[in-house]
Order: C-alpha cells, then sequence, then structure tokens
C-alpha cells in the first residue's frame, strides 16, 4: 500500500439525463483507492448540497477528506458533458467555481512529507488562487505526476510548459501531444518523436500518451513501450483516462515492469470506456478475465 495525494477540481458530470461526481483528480483517486493504496484528495467544495453530497461519497470510498475545503462564496464545481455517436465526451466547466480557490496550508505539506506520489493537472491551475497553491506543492512533493488535461481557454502555453518541467511523469492523450509539441515549435508524424523531444525539452524520463482504441506508447527511462489497445464495445470515455493513469500508478509504485504496466492499464481504462460513468466498479477479478482474453 503507498501514500498518494491528488490534487485539483471535484465536480458533478452532468449529463443530458443525469449527473455523476467527477473530476479528474476524484476520479483517479477513487481508482487507486480500489487498488488498496491510502488516498488523500485536496480540493475544495461550495458549502451547497452538492458538496454535501460529495463530501459522503469520498467517505464512503474511504478517500481521505480532511483536505477538503469548504467554500462560503464559490459553489462547487460542475461540467456539462455531451456524447457523440460514438461514445466521445465534450465539455462546459463552470467558472469559477469553489475548486478554484484552493488555498495552502502546511498542514498538506505534513501529508506530502508522507506521500509516495502527488498527482495533478493543468486544469485546477486555471485560476491564480488554486495555480499558486500548486507551485507551492510541487516543490515540496517528491514523485510528481503531471496529468495534462487540455480544456480551451484554461491554459497557456507558459503554464504547460512549467508544470511539464516540475514534472516525474508525464501522462498525454495524442491530441493533447500534438497540440503541446507545436507550442514548443516541434511537430512530427511519429508520437514517438515527439514524446522524446518533450523528454528532452523537459527532462522528465517518463511520459506516457494515449491514443483512444489504438492503445498507448510509455516512454520509460529511454525506453520505449507500446501497447495496441484493448477492444471493447464503447459506451461513454469519460474517466476512462483517469482509470488508465491511476492503474499505470498503481502497477509502478508496486515496482511492476513498464510493459506490465502499460498493459494492465490498458485494461482498465477499456473496461471503464465500456461502462457508463467516470468510476464504474471493476474488480481484480473483471481485470484479470478481460486480460486473459
Amino acid at each position: 500500500m503507498k501514500r498518494i495525494i491528488c490534487f485539483g477540481e471535484v465536480l458533478w458530470d452532468v449529463f443530458p439525463s443525469q449527473k455523476r461526481i467527477g473530476g479528474a483528480p476524484l476520479n483517479v483517486a477513487v481508482r487507486l483507492r480500489s487498488f488498496g493504496h491510502q488516498v488523500c484528495l485536496v480540493s475544495r467544495i461550495g458549502k451547497d448540497e452538492d458538496g454535501t453530497e460529495i463530501c459522503r461519497f469520498l467517505k464512503d470510498a474511504d478517500i481521505g477528506t480532511v483536505h477538503l475545503q469548504k467554500d462560503s462564496v464559490y459553489k462547487t464545481g460542475s461540467v456539462s458533458i455531451s456524447l457523440d455517436k460514438e461514445g466521445s465526451a465534450s465539455y462546459f466547466i463552470d467558472f469559477p467555481s469553489a475548486w478554484d480557490y484552493i488555498a495552502y496550508n502546511k498542514k498538506i505539506d505534513m501529508e506530502l512529507s508522507l506521500a509516495d506520489a502527488f498527482i495533478y493537472g493543468s486544469l485546477a491551475a486555471r485560476n491564480n488562487t488554486t495555480q499558486k497553491t500548486l507551485l507551492q506543492l510541487l516543490e515540496k512533493a517528491t514523485f510528481k505526476v503531471f496529468d495534462v488535461n487540455l480544456r480551451a481557454p484554461y491554459y497557456t502555453k507558459e503554464l504547460l510548459l512549467t508544470l511539464m518541467k516540475k514534472a516525474d511523469f508525464i501522462k498525454f492523450n495524442e491530441e493533447e501531444l500534438k497540440e503541446v509539441t507545436s507550442y514548443m515549435g516541434f511537430s512530427h508524424p511519429d508520437v514517438k518523436e515527439n514524446i522524446r523531444f518533450l523528454s528532452k525539452k523537459t527532462n522528465t524520463s517518463q511520459i506516457c500518451v494515449t491514443k483512444g482504441k489504438h492503445g498507448a506508447v510509455f516512454l520509460f527511462n529511454n525506453q520505449i513501450y507500446s501497447h495496441e489497445g484493448y477492444k471493447i464495445g464503447v459506451v461513454d470515455t469519460v474517466g476512462a483516462g483517469d482509470s488508465f493513469l491511476a492503474s499505470l500508478i498503481h502497477c509502478l509504485l508496486d515496482g511492476k515492469k513498464p510493459e506490465y504496466a502499460l498493459d494492465y492499464a490498458s485494461a482498465v481504462g477499456a473496461l471503464v470506456a465500456g461502462s457508463k460513468g467516470a468510476n464504474p466498479e471493476v474488480s481484480l477479478e473483471d481485470i484479470n478475465f478481460f486480460r486473459s482474453q
């Protein structure tokens, strides 16, 4: 069991017919906890019913809420989601929300001193208050995992470069990789070449790029590993990348070889894409059976 901190947005994913609790850091935290790790979430909710329900959900999931701050001014976040015919999601994110105002305090530093990994994303840094807190924590974290999550217009080239240079591990999807390398004046048709370019520019030895149904590519200490992906009927893609990331980090922290970690993460990501919502229950038996097929 490892101790892991997930930092950033918690919110409600609002679909046309229902709403579900989500936010990338929360989704990652839920999946990591399902693997038996001790997980703490650093975020902020409003003093409203939506916030109360999120707090209740996290406690039921046995995820630490001691650093789940409460805001009396700004409401709990939400994002409107629409799905196309293939289940791919588009997002409209409320601004401002409570998670834009995560405040720094020294108690979080104490949590960091015990943590084996600190996971953060780019969306949480869209507002100055949370961005400042994040940058302070990154100065003290050990294994720093950056989940690039580009949601226009909530990022800049300068911010992305800063967050990448502070990371020990970076995760992109293929479209994000192309956009970021283009920002930096480099464009190559081969994903592997783009990864190698970014590794040198940011001095990051671990970079993973997901390619949807076409699998993923993972740079680990100068060696590149590829996975063609698992075939599954897609219900919706919400949270699939988050579960992929959580599964990959789980395996790496557990000392598994990169090729095993990539296969395992690809399987979990596929199983989530084949289910409704961001946090479907996926048992170890489900994962092992799916991989065996």
